[in-house]
């Protein structure tokens, strides 16, 4: 019996001798015949062949294949028929002291002062491979040298040289290194890690499949070491088990670059490079090649790590290509039972003829192997994950129903206290404010009428703005009587403004059509100021350069009257106050204000050639416009001053930083682009929408070009930003940006997205409802005394979509940077408890000295920073970008139950948004869940 058996093993070892020998004889004819052509092959062909006509048909197969797909760096039928013969060692540590014979360089050589060769590794067609150590950095490398037929193509030679430079970009734990090229008397190699293994061609051929568990281990270490390769925008283009490297780690290591190339650069006449048994089919077919056809490769390679079989077995490589083009392979679970059915569906999907039908990216396919999450695999490796790892992590958002209900209902709710709160502590409900722009701006072209001007201006700018002097001198100790005087109307605190120009304003010059910045400066234009009730508050105009003789005299009793004033109850006094245009009269009065005599009243004015050209009611705390400066508390300067150094530090670390990112390419460009792009458009519309548009082309050109100008700076400020910051946040808390990069690649269905601007929709919401809530309790602890008066809100009434775009293109940069700030802090402490208690200690501080005004509203002010902090920590970008976008838009709105106010149309406009934004949060978050907790 035993000698039965030791029979067999010697037949068997006599065949595969035998097998071996001849493909070394084929092999060997194959080598000659490839440098030959036409009568000269043919004659080596038959006097190396005779009557072997098997033979001389395999390296027939061969040649053609060579000739068809040839690569520089080796020929691909060759290494695979190679591989279905004889057990092919690999390029790394298997052979670790190297074969010192049949290479150019011996044992002991010293290379370009640097590279002490030890042993040759291997030869194939790009030419000899060797294991050395690097003098300089004392660590073993191997050297790839190009052949030297190909040292004389130059084609050729670029291309390796491109292919090393790309190749270069590649750092990760599962791709091989390539370090440099370089050159040995007019010889060019290439140095790259040395790995110390086995490959997994080998390895599968000794023990056949591998288990369950390290099959999936493997798998998803080489569909992240391949997503590593695709971002540096190269494609592999010969993906295959002996280009896998398994290490003495057990990691996977991909290997050879040789044939890979820019995604973006690839040939016609390179696109069949590759092995023909792990060839996609439509790189068989020469056709455009992509990351799809490296997936395709991927598939086919776990395909044999899960079964231990190839995909296609063909007994010539025509055969084999016709398979793969047009056959099915057998399933996975024919040959291995019990193989996880999402094992098997990933393989098939790979699989896909139609390259449209495969994963759109290794990742992909790693998410949907069992357990898979590339990003805390890349984290676990001290890797920075990838923006599209962020976007692949398995972080559910899915919301509980009730969950869900309370959000969207709660959102409801404080919207509607928001409206009932607003006609006790609204500045609009509170003081007279019952006539619109349109009514207001007849009134002032009826007064400048009776002032003698009568020809029709060109071009009108006109808005409303909070004047703040009179609420300043009472801020520090106010009465119920000082709000009383607010509420009348007298003194104003709602102005209405419009400006008037017989030529087109000229943006280009001075940037902006603000009143207090833009000087006056043609004959002809006019600025005119009323209160909300149409009564004239001040009227300047420029008049006309050429004087004409007159004698006649302004008639100021007309100004009176519009101002409602009554000019007997006056007494003329000494003016003191200069005109800022030329004027040959000027005349003052004092008194007092008709509804409140305790407040003195002085009024100015001046006339040229007998029409009134200033007029301008001055009370005792109104200051020169030019010499007039603010007044700040201590309080004041140390917030600014805080804010202020905030912002520089950022700025100038930012330029740095983003400088460091772009150079290293860790920096997510793609990303930054996106959000810089969607920043200028909205910042660009909201500008442009807010300006005052004319039918002349280049007054309109002035226009757009400032609109353009703003918009590029703020998109050029955020993504400079972007590529500063978001890479520290990914590395770190890359949970907090897995719903906003999920957005940038366009998943607004995902459920997590929908979770993030459901809670953000909410927040904005709370955020003003607090305000709210502080000012209402400091009228009843302090009896009847706060207004809450948002500026904004005046401002914005020119256009809602300006109001509604400019706050998106505004707000992304802030809300990025305040995720940056909690990053950089947790960063400082390692711990995102501590992280959070020192955000909201900072928000706290600014927030206490720039907008805290007493005791009772503090502590609503500190209510707004912890529930702040919270967001930015616990829900990331998403929902604080969203938070303060809601916030603005309100901030920007007048509230009111009055739903016959000339306004109320913006609000509807605004809350109908917002209502919007918290349904989609509502119905996304659900992720197909019913109201009762069911998939629908």
């Amino acid at each position: 019996m035993n000698n039965s058996n030791e029979t067999q093993e010697t037949k068997h070892f006599a065949a595969t001798v035998e097998m071996r020998e001849r493909w070394q004889r084929i092999k060997g004819v194959f080598e000659k015949a490839s440098s030959l052509k036409g009568t000269e092959r043919e004659r080596l062909l038959r006097d190396s062949c005779g009557d072997d006509a098997e033979m001389r048909l395999e390296v027939e197969k061969l040649l053609a294949s060579f000739e068809s797909s040839e690569s520089f760096l080796e020929s691909p039928a060759v290494a695979e028929a190679a591989s279905l013969f004889e057990d092919k060692k690999t390029l790394v540590g298997k052979n670790i002291t190297g074969n010192l014979n049949n290479g150019n360089f011996v044992a002991g050589t010293i290379l370009a002062s640097r590279y002490r060769i030890i042993g040759l590794l291997g030869k194939g067609g790009m030419g000899e491979v060797y294991k050395a150590e690097d003098i300089k950095l004392s660590q073993l490398v191997a050297l790839k040298f190009l052949p030297d037929r190909l040292e004389k193509d130059k084609n050729a030679l670029e291309r390796f040289i491109g292919e090393v430079r790309t190749a270069r970009q590649v750092s990760h734990p599962n791709v091989c290194r390539v370090f440099d090229i370089g050159e040995i008397d007019g010889r060019h190699f290439l140095s790259m890690e040395f790995i110390d293994g086995d490959d997994l061609s080998s390895l599968l051929r000794r023990i056949g499949r591998l288990p369950s568990e390290r099959a999936i281990e493997i798998a998803r270490q080489l569909c992240v070491g391949l997503s590593a390769i695709h971002q540096a925008g190269i494609l592999h283009r010969d993906f295959k088990p002996a280009n896998v490297i398994i290490d003495s780690r057990g990691k996977a290591r991909i290997t050879d670059f040789g044939i890979a190339g820019l995604a973006e650069e690839v040939e016609k006449d390179s696109l069949r490079v590759g092995t023909p048994a792990y060839m996609s089919p439509e790189q068989i077919r020469g056709k455009d090649v992509s990351a799809k056809s490296d997936i395709y490769a991927l598939g086919l390679v776990l395909y044999e790590i899960f079964t231990g079989k190839q995909t296609f077995s063909a007994d010539s490589i025509p055969e084999l290509i016709r398979k793969h083009q047009s056959e099915t392979p057998t399933n996975p679970s024919e040959y291995v039972k019990g193989i996880d059915p999402l094992v098997e569906s990933v393989i098939g999907q790979c699989l896909e003829k139609n390259p449209n039908d495969r994963p759109p990216s290794a990742l992909h396919v790693a998410m949907a192997l069992p357990g898979g999450n590339p990003m805390q695999i890349a984290l676990d490796a001290g890797e920075t994950p990838s923006p599209e790892m962020v976007a692949a992590s398995p972080k559910k958002g899915a919301l509980k129903p009730a969950i869900a209900v309370s959000c969207l209902f709660g959102g409801i709710a404080m919207l509607a206290v928001c409206l009932f709160a607003s006609m006790k502590i609204g500045f609009n409900n509170r003081v007279p404010f019952n006539k619109s722009a349109e009514v207001l701006s007849e009134r002032a072209n009826e007064i400048i009428g009776k002032f003698g001007y009568t020809d029709a201006p060109v071009e009108k700018w006109r808005s409303f703005y909070f004047e703040p002097s009179y609420e300043k001198s009472i801020s520090g100790n106010p009465t119920p009587e000082d709000w009383a005087k607010i509420e009348s109307g007298q003194p104003a605190v709602i102005v209405f403004r419009e400006r008037q120009s017989p030529q087109y304003f000229d943006l280009m010059l001075r940037g902006n059509t603000d009143w207090k910045f833009e000087p006056q400066t043609r004959s002809g234009q006019r600025t005119i100021l009323l209160d909300a009730r149409g009564r004239l508050i001040e009227f300047s105009a420029v008049p006309p350069q050429f004087a004409v003789a007159s004698e006649s005299k302004a008639d100021f009793s007309t100004a009176f009257q519009a101002a409602e004033l009554d000019l007997s109850k006056f007494r003329e006094v000494t003016s003191n106050w200069i005109p800022p245009n030329a004027f040959d009269e000027r005349k003052a009065w004092e008194g007092v204000l008709p509804d409140h005599e305790e407040i003195p009243l002085r009024v100015e004015a001046a006339s040229f050639q007998g029409k009134i050209v200033f007029f301008k009611l001055i009370y005792p705390w109104t200051k020169p416009d030019v010499t007039a400066a603010d007044s700040y508390t201590t309080r004041d300067w140390v917030g600014v001053f805080i804010f202020s150094s905030a912002i520089v530090g950022v700025i100038i670390a930012a330029c740095f930083l983003a400088w460091k990112n772009v150079k290293s390419g860790s920096g997510d460009r793609k990303g930054a682009f996106k959000v810089a792009f969607f920043v200028l458009i909205a910042t660009f519309l909201g500008s442009f929408l807010s300006m005052n548009h004319v039918p002349v082309f280049f007054p309109e050109l002035d226009r757009f070009a400032h609109a353009l100008r703003s918009a590029l700076y703020v998109a050029a400020f955020t993504w400079m930003l972007y590529l500063a910051l978001e890479p520290i946040v990914r590395r770190n808390l890359p949970d907090l940006i897995v719903s906003w990069n999920r957005l940038l690649v366009g998943d607004w269905r995902d459920p997590l997205v929908g979770r993030d601007v459901l809670i953000g929709t909410l927040w904005g919401i709370c955020h003003i409802t607090l305000i709210y809530a502080g000012y209402y309790a400091e009228r009843v602890y302090y009896g009847d005394l706060m207004l809450l008066i948002l500026p904004q809100a005046l401002t914005n009434l020119n256009s809602w979509p300006a109001m509604v775009l400019g706050s998106l293109g505004e707000f992304v940069a802030l809300g990025f940077l305040f995720i940056c700030a909690f990053a950089v802090i947790f960063l400082l402490v390692r711990r995102r408890l501590y992280a959070w208690l020192l955000l909201f200690a900072l928000m706290t501080t600014v927030e206490v000295l720039l907008f805290s005004h007493s005791l009772v509203f503090l502590l609503f002010t500190l209510a707004v920073t912890i529930l702040w902090s919270l967001v930015i920590a616990r829900f990331g970008v998403v929902a604080t970008f969203v938070g303060y976008v809601v916030f603005a838009w309100l901030e920007s709105t007048l509230l009111t139950t009055n739903f016959s106010a000339w306004y109320s149309g913006t609000m509807f406009l605004t809350l109908g948004l917002i209502v919007i934004l918290l349904v989609y949060g509502f119905k996304i978050s659900l992720a197909n869940q019913t109201l009762f907790g069911d998939k629908t």
